[in-house]
């Protein structure tokens, strides 16, 4: 669904993309931290999961394309309200010992998971913008949202010397596009 061309910056002529977004973007630390401090019920809801081969587009150094891979699927809410959809791709070689508990995560976010290991390695970010043409979009139409291009990012996170890569995309009505004076409101994450 997310099969695209992902870049390590953002053209700074791209109107669409101000700040705020950048800051989104770009940030280091947990999404779901992040997310947390802007609602009061926080919540993700399993969209899927399933055994694929990875294709040419979603590999990258560290997964190879035809690799087997398990996909989750989720959507992130703050307050009922949809706000990011994730896709994470875990190489069945990356779920082994400790790690073989993220494939039964259920409704606990990965982000939290991986950001509570103190030997989590985070590699660089990748962005891209989403057209209305893409596949993501129709799940923005079963949500009821606008649909409007919408922006992304994806790193490779190591754990144990094992790659996972996490894909997110920020929903029309995202935090994100907020303005950047409501951005700063938000408490520091640590």
């Amino acid at each position: 669904m997310l099969q695209t061309l992902w870049s390590s910056s953002v053209n700074p002529d791209n109107d669409s993309v101000h700040e705020g977004l950048r800051d989104w973007l770009f940030a280091t630390g947990s999404l779901t931290a992040r997310l947390k401090t802007h609602c009061t019920e926080f919540r993700v809801e399993v969209l899927g999961q399933e055994i694929i081969a990875c294709s040419e587009l979603e590999a990258n150094d560290d997964i190879s394309a035809g690799e087997q891979v398990l996909v989750r699927e989720v959507l992130l809410y703050c307050d009922n309200k949809p706000q990011v959809f994730a896709r994470s791709l875990l190489p069945l070689k990356s779920l082994t010992g400790e790690e073989q508990s993220l494939a039964k995560l259920g409704e606990q976010p990965l982000g939290q998971v991986l950001f509570n290991h103190p030997d989590l390695i985070r590699k660089g970010i990748e962005v891209a913008c989403f057209k209305q043409s893409s596949a993501l979009f129709t799940l923005i139409k079963q949500l009821d949202l606008p649909t409007t291009s919408v922006w992304g990012r994806r790193s490779v996170f190591v754990l144990n010397n094992k790659p996972i890569m996490v894909a997110e995309v920020f929903l029309p009505e995202s935090f994100a596009y907020e303005l950047i004076s409501e951005t700063r409101t938000a408490q520091p994450l640590e």
